[in-house]
This record gives structure tokens, C-alpha cells and sequence, in this order.
């Protein structure tokens, strides 16, 4: 149940984060990304403020043996730099660019605007699906019947 609460509580601190420092405003995004117009620098602060507090939250998770509510820490050990971590990343770009809202902001955004935010979240979790029909092998092992391997 601590595990819930303060998944919970962490969830609403990082939406009140997002409104509070407009990432949830898509024309306040799309001003920060247009470098060569009219460039709204004020969300670089915002992003310096997430290194700030993360930074030293990483190190000290490094330190600890596991964490208060949990059996381990889930920190990425990949290194590699791949076609599809490229790919992604680029569609993710574009979205970003085109729409000016990312998977947190445009959830936290549906208490704001919800109609916007409702068309992003839905193509979000298509496009989520699509990948999981099409492209992702750990799907096709975890949907294969015990004791049978899946091909991938």
C-alpha cells in the first residue's frame, strides 16, 4: 500500500511540476523548440531544474541497497546506441515538434484541455500498440504458449 501512496503521491508532484512550468501548454513548447523564431528560452530553466534535482537523486540511488519500497532500483544498464533507439527517438522528435506535447505533459493536459490532449494520448497508445503487434519480439515470447517458443 506505501508503494501505491507514494507512486501516487510522486505522479501528482510531477503533473503539478508540468502545469506549473507550462510543459503541458503546447505553445509554450513549440516556442522553446523554434531556436531560429521567435525562441522562448524559459524551458531551458525547466529542463536545468530536472538535472538539478536528478542528478544528485541518481548518485544517491547508487549508493543505497535497494530502495524504501521496492525489491531493487529499475535504473537502465544499456549503453548502446541502435536503429531503433535512433528511430524512436526521431519519432519522438517529430511528434514533439509537431504537436508540441510529449507522453507525460499530454496526460497531465487532459485535466487542461482535454480534447487536444485526449486525440494525443489516443494516437500515443495506437502508435503503442502498433509496435507491440509488429515490431516488439519480447511480445511475441510473452504471448507464446508455456513451454513453446515463439518465432521472432
Amino acid at each position: 500500500m506505501a508503494r501505491i501512496l507514494l507512486a501516487l503521491l510522486s505522479g501528482l508532484v510531477f503533473g503539478v511540476g508540468l502545469v506549473v512550468s507550462q510543459m503541458v501548454v503546447p505553445e509554450k513548447v513549440l516556442g522553446f523548440l523554434d531556436v531560429f523564431g521567435n525562441w522562448d528560452p524559459s524551458l531551458a530553466f525547466v529542463m536545468g531544474g530536472a538535472i538539478l534535482v536528478s542528478a544528485p537523486a541518481f548518485a544517491l540511488a547508487r549508493r543505497m541497497g535497494r530502495p524504501l519500497v521496492a525489491p531493487r532500483f529499475e535504473i537502465p544498464t544499456r549503453r548502446d546506441i541502435d536503429a531503433r533507439l535512433l528511430f524512436g527517438a526521431v519519432i519522438f522528435g517529430l511528434g514533439w515538434g509537431l504537436v508540441g506535447l510529449c507522453p507525460g505533459p499530454a496526460i497531465a493536459a487532459i485535466g487542461l484541455s482535454p480534447v487536444p490532449a485526449l486525440v494525443f494520448v489516443a494516437a500515443m497508445v495506437a502508435g503503442m500498440l502498433l509496435f507491440r503487434l509488429t515490431l516488439d519480439p519480447s511480445a511475441a515470447v510473452a504471448s507464446a504458449a508455456p513451454g513453446q517458443e515463439a518465432d521472432a
